[in-house]
């Protein structure tokens, strides 16, 4: 059991789950806090979580998930440039699916099912496009 546990954290796939399940957890707790102690409509409060969630995912998916530590600016641009147009799209998706599924179902619910989505894509893009190192110079 240990050993399979190893492996799942070894891969950028066991390492990205875990850090998406945090972060996913961190939103939710977010949501709820500010429904219920700030009054904020779904909308306002899954746009809340959706951007902590994601200052907090960006770092710890490239660092951690891709063992990409790089900071060279010619390194960062492109790459912080390349995840903005990643999350614009992103958000409105997750808010589209918000207004579209919040008279149904609550809050909580809206953000799960955009996150369970978009995590598919982001996976994809993130390995393949955004922190892809093997044939980026090293700063």
């Amino acid at each position: 059991m240990q050993a399979k546990l190893r492996r799942f954290l070894k891969s950028p796939g066991g390492r990205y789950i875990i850090i998406g399940v945090s972060v996913y957890l961190f939103e939710l707790v977010v949501i709820i806090v500010a429904e219920h102690y700030f009054g904020a409509s779904a909308v306002v409060a899954v746009g809340l979580s959706f951007w902590l969630g994601l200052s907090v995912s960006f770092i710890l998916q490239k660092i951690v998930t891709f063992g990409d530590k790089r900071v060279h600016h010619k390194v960062l641009i492109p790459q912080v440039t390349a995840f903005s147009l990643l999350v614009l799209f992103n958000f409105g998706f997750t808010l589209l699916v918000t207004k579209l599924l919040s008279p149904a179902v609550p809050a909580v619910v809206t953000r799960t099912i955009a996150l369970g989505i978009t995590t598919i894509w982001n996976f994809y893009l993130y390995k393949t496009r955004i922190f892809k190192t093997d044939e980026s110079p090293v700063y």
